[in-house]
């Protein structure tokens, strides 16, 4: 049997293991079973990479803004001549389907490095007319080094989207990926050489959040954390960055409403806020699952049954096999975390229209597959908006529906969260939509769709599910910081 794969950190140009010398051992989520080693980094491995990011920002903030973008178009290139190698090990990693790594999510990424290469040279300052006796200007500059922290659900779209914003700024960066999930980052970091990356300019660590992610957050020479994931470790990150004022950028949790109407295409709604929105490949795994369901009493029935029947071809799998539809959860504590909502579920009063089956009860007897960590799509119908399973977030393919009669009424059901990510709205009249995507409280609100993100949009959250933005010309401005600058001409 050949021994599993190993994965190494990257510092200043070189592949590493730890200082220490220890590893996390990566569990294929499918089977339970270890597939992978990647380094647990520490202290000394965080300080070795941000030293080597501070003494590469220079070389990197003043070459020629084209220099940097044709760097950043290898990346892509390199990314998308390595394509399936990458999907395949972020696929084994987290369990996230084949189908969907190879055919969106490193497409995606290309995509977005191209796009940051074509933004490097557009990053320009303002002449304000203040008098004649002066000439007055701002300039745009990069921050330094910045560490960004990315979950485990979409490791290399994540990558993208913040590396790419922070190197076409002009900074350097220090990476740190999920614990749960590190392989794929630690493997595109392996092919920057390939890219022709100057050392130092893009460092990775990998290790746990409270060793190595807890140094990144608290080291002095980190200019700017930017951070994917759950807003109990965001404020945890805000209360050891706070004191030094570091720049924080938070992509955080939600609890999205996807709402239907009666004149909606029902159909396309039932698939939007089924298959495409919660009952996704990832499980449900997403920050933006659409995880209520609000439907018009005239229609609530009708949709029940379409709901249930989009449900009904999920295919639960080898995430390896190109017929799988969803994968597993990542892992066994985020597994027990989704089974405790399960359970919890008609503790509440909540009525289970279908689901509620986890691990070896969705395969035959004896199947590697229920050794995984798999959870078929479950719903759950409530009356009320004040039960945990509405109001807190599951991350894992399980919803809760209820009706509603009015547009204030959907509204007010809608905004009663404490997140504000990302909202779905299935109407098709017009002025509907445009009143909702105004009186909604959140950063992304799609009409007759669900789930459409792309490079060239920003994305982010309002109240706890955190504030700046990712991707779109909005993430590079905030990569850079503004200097004005006052010429007496009298």
């Amino acid at each position: 049997m050949s021994a599993p794969p190993r994965f190494l950190n990257l510092i200043d140009g070189e592949l590493v293991a730890a200082a220490t010398g220890e590893v996390i051992e990566s569990l294929d989520p499918s089977t339970a079973t270890p597939w992978a080693t990647y380094p647990r980094g520490s202290d000394a491995d965080v300080e070795q990479a941000v030293s080597a990011a501070r003494g590469a920002f220079d070389a990197w903030s003043g070459a020629p803004a084209l220099e940097r973008a044709a760097h950043l178009r290898r990346i892509a290139d390199v990314m998308a001549a390595h394509g399936r190698e990458l999907a395949e090990t972020e696929t084994r990693d987290n369990g996230r389907p084949i189908v969907e790594t190879t055919t969106f999510d490193v497409p995606a990424c290309v995509q977005m490095f191209n796009y940051f290469a074509g933004a490097a040279d557009r990053i320009q300052g303002d002449t304000v007319n203040v008098t004649r006796a002066s000439f007055n200007f701002t300039r745009r500059e990069p921050l330094g080094v910045v560490g960004v922290i990315i979950p485990w659900n979409a490791p290399l779209s994540l990558l993208s989207a913040k590396v790419g914003a922070a190197l076409c700024a002009g900074n350097t960066v220090v990476v740190k990926p999920a614990e749960e999930s590190s392989a794929s980052v630690l493997a595109w970091g392996a092919l920057l050489a390939e890219a022709g990356m100057p050392p130092g300019v893009v460092n990775i660590v990998a290790g746990l959040g409270e060793e190595a992610g807890d140094a990144l957050v608290r080291h002095a020479d980190v200019a700017r954390i930017t951070f994917t994931g759950s807003t109990a470790t965001a404020r945890a990150i805000a209360a050891r960055a706070g004191p030094r004022l570091a720049q924080l950028a938070f992509e955080l949790g939600g609890k999205s409403p996807n709402i239907v109407f009666a004149d909606a295409d029902l159909d396309a709604a039932a698939t939007g806020v089924s298959t495409t929105s919660i009952f996704t490949a990832g499980a449900g795994q997403t920050c933006i699952a659409g995880s209520r369901i609000l439907i018009q009493a005239p229609v609530f029935d009708e949709m029940l049954e379409r709901i249930e029947k989009a449900a009904t071809n999920v295919v639960l799998g080898d995430p390896m096999d190109a017929t799988t539809t969803m994968g597993p959860i990542v892992s066994q504590a985020q597994f027990d975390r989704v089974r405790s909502y399960l359970e919890l579920g008609p503790k509440e009063g909540a009525e289970l229209l279908f689901g509620g089956r986890s691990g070896a009860e969705l395969f035959p007897a004896g199947s590697p597959l229920g050794r995984g960590y798999y959870v078929e799509p479950t719903l759950f119908r409530v009356q009320s908006n004040e039960l945990r399973i509405c109001r807190e977030e599951i991350f894992g393919p399980v919803a809760t529906v209820m009706s509603f009669d009015t547009d204030d009424e959907a509204l007010a059901i809608a905004n009663d969260t404490s997140y504000g990510l990302a909202a779905g709205v299935w109407t098709s009249d017009v002025k509907r939509a445009h009143r909702m995507v105004r009186d909604l409280h959140c950063g992304s609100v799609w009409v007759n769709a669900y789930r459409r993100i792309h490079w060239a949009l920003p994305f982010g959250g309002w109240k706890d599910s955190g504030y700046g933005r990712d991707s779109g010309w909005e993430s590079i401005l905030e990569n850079t910081q503004l200097k004005t600058a006052w010429i007496d001409l009298a």
